[in-house]
């Protein structure tokens, strides 16, 4: 089953046209990383996925369900987003994290008062994902008491805390330095093993064809190429494609 179905997505930033018919679905334990050049339109593609941006035209559905579709030229969105929001988390570049609360609380307070859900198993559930991340000793510390590394780390057990059927990170790596990136890609690694289904977009090239089922290269607002990351990787299509990697590996 499609846990994420995009068709004919088109987006536009005034005269900027952003996405251009943009068309990609992601199974269920999917891992898929969407590579490119700045201003390709990677990151507002996530960010219409995840309902930070409005489409201007296309389908969005989670789980067989439709979010927003276009009707006689116009898009509509359904009424209840919060729905649609429980079927995905996002990680951001920045973490994002509340500064004047707990690791704990930034992790146990969405599931309690969005999702309702029991505090006392809720915060069990925190420490066990904690625990697996290497953070237990930290519930207690504030973000600014926390590397960057970990910062990132508390922001997917935040994300993943949420039960969703998808996470979406955004350049996860793009604010450490080279040694806090290798912690958090093992995160991602782990949990890739763990057939989580991902949409991963990302400038780390060795690691998007080692740990995904799919690479997706994107250029001014269109996919170019997709596939199997060694096809992708090894045996590049486009000569847009070869050129970025070209420029990449030197």
């Amino acid at each position: 089953m499609n846990v994420l179905n995009i068709q004919n997505a088109e987006k536009s930033f005034g005269e900027l046209h952003v996405l251009k018919d943009i068309s990609l679905t992601v199974d269920k334990g999917e891992v898929v990383s969407v590579i490119g050049p700045s201003g390709s339109g990677k990151s507002t593609l996530l960010r219409c996925a995840t309902l930070l941006e409005r489409l201007d035209g296309g389908l969005l559905s989670y789980m067989g369900e439709n979010v927003a579709e276009t009707v006689n030229g116009k898009i509509t969105y359904a009424k209840d987003l919060k729905h649609f929001k429980q079927y995905f988390g996002l990680v951001f570049q920045s973490f994002n994290l509340f500064p004047h609360y707990t690791v704990l609380k930034n992790l146990t307070d969405a599931p309690v008062s969005v999702l309702k859900r029991n505090p006392k198993e809720v915060k069990e559930e925190a420490m066990e994902l904690l625990d697996k991340m290497g953070l237990a000793d930290k519930a207690d510390s504030y973000p600014y008491q926390l590397s960057g590394g970990q910062q990132q780390r508390v922001s997917i057990v935040r994300a993943l805390a949420m039960k969703p059927e998808i996470l979406f990170f955004d350049e996860p790596t793009s604010a450490l330095d080279p040694e806090l990136t290798g912690e958090v890609l093992k995160v991602i690694k782990q949990l890739a093993e763990q057939k989580m289904t991902m949409v991963v977009v990302t400038h780390e090239m060795p690691f998007a064809r080692a740990v995904s089922d799919r690479v997706i290269f994107m250029d001014g607002g269109v996919i170019v190429e997709q596939g199997d990351p060694e096809d992708v990787f090894g045996n590049p299509q486009s000569e847009r494609t070869q050129q970025f990697l070209r420029n990449y590996q030197k």
